[in-house]
Parts: structure tokens; sequence; C-alpha cells
């Protein structure tokens, strides 16, 4: 079957979400991978919103924390304060998996503003729960597409700490966890280099240059001495894709591919 890049970055980074792992999921790319998985080769993921839903199996893909198809679909709805102090703070949460309207070299997320923070030139939706669960999930993975706008030498804004400045930062932090350990784009996979925790390239996508990757790359993006490429969707994958996208197009009133 033919794909569009969109879902090759989508089901790369469902692929990256073992089954049976505990997984607090962001509202966007990072709850539609999240629930490909659950319905794919992760069956047994266990989902969780900030909003308190835990073991979600939503049939659509939820418009915010706040949409009821998550709790009614839940194992269990608890208080959000439980869901940060015990489940998350208390090391239960094995993957955060976040978007990102910004990312730099070291994994540091921006979803605050754009440009000068006083007069921005774009305000965007800002930090919800990221924060928390960059700084304190086992693991950390960041879907998000690539253009030199969104992957910048410096962001404008530090919403939620990924490797902070390189080297063992995180750690003179003290942020407990791995941090970011993966960056999935339409473009490639990033994963952080060992001693430097800078990004670097370890999987293109088919079809897409290494020059495609640099481009797109506000910084001096660099490659792992090993840069495999990324296995195509399946006819599982996509078909279970496409359903959930038709599915959620339906149910809010959106034309196929909004979703």
């Amino acid at each position: 079957m033919a794909y569009s890049t969109n879902e090759m970055m989508t089901v790369a980074a469902a692929r990256r979400l073992k089954n049976g792992s505990v997984c607090f999921v962001g509202i966007g790319l990072p709850s539609k991978a999240a629930n490909l998985a659950r319905l794919t080769s992760s069956p047994d993921v266990v989902l969780i919103y900030e909003s308190g839903p835990i073991g979600a199996k939503p049939s659509v893909l939820p418009l915010s924390i706040g949409d009821g198809e998550l709790a009614e679909t839940a194992d269990t709805v608890v208080p959000t304060g439980e869901i940060f102090r015990y489940w998350l703070q208390g090391g239960r949460i094995d993957v955060g998996f976040l978007g990102a309207a910004q990312v730099d070299r070291f994994g540091n997320i921006n979803t605050t503003v754009v440009g000068d923070y006083h007069q921005p030139k774009v305000r965007l939706p800002g930090a919800g729960g990221a924060p928390e669960i960059a700084g304190s999930a086992k693991s950390v993975l960041i879907i998000l597409k690539q253009s030199a706008r969104s992957f910048v030498d410096k962001l404008d804004f530090i919403t939620s700490v990924g490797h902070g400045e390189g080297g063992d930062s995180r750690k003179r932090l003290g942020l407990p966890g791995a941090g970011p350990v993966g960056i999935i784009t339409d473009l490639c996979i990033m994963e952080p280099e060992a001693g430097t925790h800078e990004f670097v390239v370890t999987a293109l996508h088919p079809g897409v240059t290494r020059e495609q990757v640099v481009a797109a790359t506000g910084w001096a993006i660099r490659f792992a001495d090993q840069v495999d490429t990324t296995a195509e969707p399946t006819d599982v994958e996509l078909t279970a894709l496409r359903d959930l996208e038709a599915r959620t197009a339906a149910a809010h009133g959106q034309a196929p591919g909004e979703a």
C-alpha cells in the first residue's frame, strides 16, 4: 500500500512504544501514535492522560484531555493530582509521549511562544503537563514534523527540559529518568548520542536523503556512524491508522485526513 510521510512518521513512532509499558500521552500526534501502537504492535500498553484516565482505549482520537471518550473507555479515572504525584512523580510512567512546536539538538521543547515572550509572533498552547512529563517520566519520546522552523539552534522559550545543555546537564538539574530517547519526524528518527546527549540521525525513512534532513534542520545536524532505513509501514499498520483517522473524522465532523 502507498503511504504518506505523515503516516510513516506515525507508524515509526508507534513502533517505539513497547507492549505492556505505561505511557503518559500528549494530545495530537502523540495520541495518534500511542493509540496506533495499542491497535497493532502493543495491545497491552497502558495509556494515561493528565485529566485522570488510566488504561484509556478510545475508539476515536480525543480532541483534548477533557474528551469524554477517554474517561468512558478507561479502566479507571483518578484525580489529576494522583496522576502527577503518584503515577508520574512516583516513577510509575515508563514513557512520556510528547509533541512540540520547536525542539533543539538536546531535545528541549518549546510549546509556549514563537518570538519574544512579551511580544511573541505566535502564542502557542502552553505547557500543560509537558514539563512534569519531560522531567519525571523514565523516558520520553517526541514526535513532530521536521522543518528548519521547528528544529532550531536556539529555542525561543524552553517549556520542557530534555537534556538541557547536553552532557550531564540533566543529572545536574536533578531530573530523574533518561529524558528524551527518540525524536520521530516525517523524515527520520533521531536518538541522543552517548555522552553529549546531542540528537543525531540514526534512521532515515524510505526515500529520504541526508540532504533533505540537513535542509530541514536549524542546526548542523550530524548522522550516526550506522544510519538505518526505517521499515516501511505494513498493510496492517496502515489499515489500522486509516480506520482510526476515518472514525475520528466522522465523530468530530471533520474531513478525512484532518483527524
